[in-house]
């Protein structure tokens, strides 16, 4: 069977290989010059599936609300340009409803544990070294903190997902080189989650999928997609390609190719910043970074240790253009960096990133057979892209070759958004 995949980004990737090697003929157009250019070049790097969940949860409007004018909002609205997101909220604020979230997060879990776990195996089976690390630990400010953390404890033991709470020596232990001024209460620990260097993973998996025969084109841009029995992509330089099948993992810019046919997903992107410099050594001896990842619960900001670099991600900005870095969430990493990890790294070779999430407002991303004929989707995955691409690769290759799917893929598929 030919194969399109349009998009290499990490889910573009990962759906590649998952394809190749079961044997398909498969061709990824990317208009950039390599893999994991966009959305997955800088992104934090965790993988916690026990932290996998919707944004669109009971709570949310009113956090958003509380800190629409602080100085450390997580959650941000770039002017004017926000306002054209506004039927996106809209349905953002609808899928808040407690038994909407309940059902959501159920289907992200289910897929970031089954996503882990296809992760682990691939890693395992090519002997794959992507700058992986064990270990994921939330740090609690307050005693406020650690009891709103309390319902997610509850979840995490009903998952059955390992974890411990640690006072603040116990995070020490895990994490030598915390500040000792640091203002902290506690700790929530995941043993089993961790961080990679998701870019770097990307690059690997594509030498793999071209040794079982897929071809990448870059510097390619798809200008329009046919449907059909046999569908058919036009490319920018003028080419008509004819597939058997297409899969749509082009993030943000999926509407674009999806909509000419009446197919448009409330798809948004929100953007997410990061840092990251090299860890600095002291004295010839050990450096004072991370050990691995950790996330500042207050700021909603990751703390990443890539091989003997340090990575802050964080923000979510609704609005605005993703080549517009904005000072005040950049500040924001600079100072959660500073507080937990101060003088760990060179900032004369900081390298600073602006990423688009392509975020659908329910959560879930949607996998699946589209209502168009013979175009697949594989799109939506938000901020927990590295998290669940693996699982999602894996669950639209066994659809498309008529296989039973691993996991139930309730929540998931096209249907929910009748896509």
């Amino acid at each position: 069977m030919r194969v399109a995949v349009i998009g290499a980004g990490i889910v573009g990737v990962t759906t590649a290989h998952e394809l190749a090697a079961q044997g398909q003929e498969v061709t990824v157009y990317e208009r950039r010059a390599s893999v994991a250019a966009e959305s997955s070049f800088a992104n934090a790097g965790v993988v916690a599936p026990g932290y996998v969940t919707p944004w669109a949860s009971p709570g949310m409007p009113l956090k958003v609300l509380g800190q629409l004018f602080a100085r450390d909002a997580a959650v941000r609205f770039a002017g004017l340009s926000a306002w054209r997101q506004l039927p996106w909220m809209w349905r953002f604020l609808r899928a808040c409803r407690t038994r909407v979230h309940v059902a959501n997060r159920t289907s992200m879990q289910r897929l970031a544990h089954y996503s882990r776990e296809r992760l682990e195996e691939i890693a395992a089976r090519l002997d794959l070294d992507y700058e992986q690390r064990k270990g994921y630990m939330v740090l609690l400010r307050t005693p406020a903190d650690l009891q709103r953390a309390r319902t997610g404890l509850r979840l995490l033991t009903d998952l059955g997902v390992a974890h411990d709470v640690l006072d603040e020596a116990g995070c020490r232990q895990f994490e030598p080189a915390l500040s000792p001024s640091a203002r902290m209460h506690a700790a929530i620990r995941l043993s089993n989650d961790g961080v990679g260097n998701c870019r770097h993973f990307a690059h690997l998996l594509k030498s793999e999928a071209q040794r079982h025969g897929a071809r990448f084109a870059f510097d390619t841009e798809v200008e329009r997609l046919t449907p059909g029995a046999r569908p058919m992509l036009r490319l920018a330089k003028g080419e008509t390609v004819e597939f058997d099948q297409i899969v749509v993992c082009a993030g943000v810019d999926a509407n674009r190719l999806l909509a000419p046919h009446g197919l448009k997903l409330p798809l948004a992107p929100v953007y997410g910043y990061s840092i990251t410099a090299p860890l600095r050594k002291h004295d010839g001896g050990p450096d004072m970074g991370p050990r691995s990842a950790l996330m500042d619960e207050a700021y909603k900001v990751a703390i990443s240790r890539l091989g003997q670099r340090v990575r802050v991600a964080g923000s979510a900005e609704i609005g605005g253009e993703v080549t517009d870095l904005r000072r005040a969430p950049l500040a924001t990493l600079y100072r959660v960096l500073d507080e937990w990890f101060p003088g760990a790294a060179s900032m004369r070779e900081v390298q600073q990133w602006k990423g688009a999430r392509p975020m659908l407002p329910d959560g879930p991303p949607v996998i699946g057979a589209s209502r168009l004929p013979g175009v697949w989707l594989n799109l939506g995955h938000g901020s927990s892209g590295w998290a669940l691409s693996c699982g999602s690769a894996r669950l639209l290759a066994d659809e498309m070759l008529g296989k039973v799917a691993a996991i139930d893929t309730r929540g998931l598929t096209p249907a929910r958004l009748r896509a």
